[in-house]
């Protein structure tokens, strides 16, 4: 029995170690990143959660707001192959995931050779999803889903890790194809992208107007990544932070929450899907902030960017003027 509480004991100082070591080079790189996007803080600390929970972010903002900016260097600061596509109502699956070429060698014998697409990167940038038709839109969420592509009746692996931050314009509404219910439940977060506060543009100004600019250090590897993505999983959660992320979720689905409003002006909540975000998420984001073990905290910080595509209002709800966010701070409120 002795024995059995000391090796408890050894782990659990070992973990604690780990999380330590692992928060001081999120922390590095968190502030790496800092020296190249200005006045972003909580949308860099989102999307580092996402990466660190293994999930992909739908960032939605206007342009102009440094959102490729920080694929580019997030692809710096951890060393990862990233690439951006261009999202056009003309794109086709094949220019995303790849196709097969017929090449005639020496001798004359044919044969096919797969070409891969852009798709085939740690980090991918898909620019204005939205703008993307419905078949290329599925041939990307399909391979964000399996993390694998099939062309010809072959399968081919995607890199590891494997992250797809993508874009919308929340104004420009003309010419796109909005993403179905039940492929936004693919992204783990969506990340809304608002102007920077005037400090901050400030020192953007002065920043990346002069003859130099800053760039980004490199603090981690993609092996270091995929460490860090196993260890959030090894993060303890205490069964009161369960039991807010179960009562939250199951009180945003209409056929389920103990609050008439949100019968009345939800006409579809989040599924399974999101309890698992959101387990994931808290948990990467007490790794961030030092912590051993996520909080009720975590779970009302994070609720918004994990519930939010993953709900709509009817018809009597936005004739009512009200929003998504108004509904989640009702929900907020059964964490008690």
């Amino acid at each position: 029995m002795r024995e059995n509480t000391d090796t408890l004991e050894r782990d659990a100082q070992q973990l604690a170690g780990e999380l330590s070591r692992a928060g001081e080079r999120l922390a590095s790189a968190k502030a790496s990143i800092g020296r190249v996007i200005f006045g972003q803080d909580q949308v860099v600390e989102q999307t580092l959660i996402t990466l660190l929970a293994g999930g992909h972010a739908l960032l939605v903002g206007v342009p102009g707001l440094a959102k490729t900016k920080l694929v580019e260097t997030l692809g710096s600061v951890f060393g990862l192959e990233d690439k951006r596509v261009q999202c056009t109502p003309d794109l086709m699956p094949a220019d995303i995931v790849g196709s097969e070429v017929l090449e005639e060698e020496a001798g004359g014998r044919r044969s096919f050779r797969f070409i891969p697409g852009p798709v085939f990167a740690q980090l991918l940038m898909a620019d204005e999803i939205n703008r993307a038709s419905p078949r290329t839109q599925s041939a990307l969420l399909q391979a964000m889903q399996e993390r694998k592509v099939t062309v010809a009746g072959q399968s081919h692996d995607l890199p590891a890790p494997f992250h797809v931050l993508a874009t919308q314009n929340p104004l420009e509404q003309e010419g796109t194809y909005p993403l179905p219910e039940a492929q936004l439940d693919r992204f783990l977060m969506q990340i809304d992208v608002g102007y920077p506060e005037l400090d901050a543009e400030r020192r953007m100004l002065i920043a990346t107007t002069g003859t130099e600019d800053s760039k980004p250090v490199q603090v981690m590897s993609a092996p270091d990544l995929i460490q860090v993505q196993r260890l959030v999983r090894r993060v303890p959660v205490g069964e009161q932070v369960m039991e807010g992320i179960l009562t939250l979720v199951r009180a945003g689905r209409p056929d389920q929450s103990p609050l008439e409003e949100i019968r009345r002006h939800v006409v579809w909540g989040p599924g399974p899907r999101a309890s698992q975000a959101l387990m994931l998420a808290v948990r990467a984001r007490a790794l961030m902030g030092g912590r051993l073990a996520p909080s009720l905290d975590d779970v009302a910080a994070l609720a918004g960017p994990v519930l939010r595509h993953r709900m709509a209002l009817s018809f009597t709800a936005r004739a009512d003027g009200l929003t998504l966010d108004d509904i989640l701070g009702r929900l907020l409120g059964t964490l008690g």
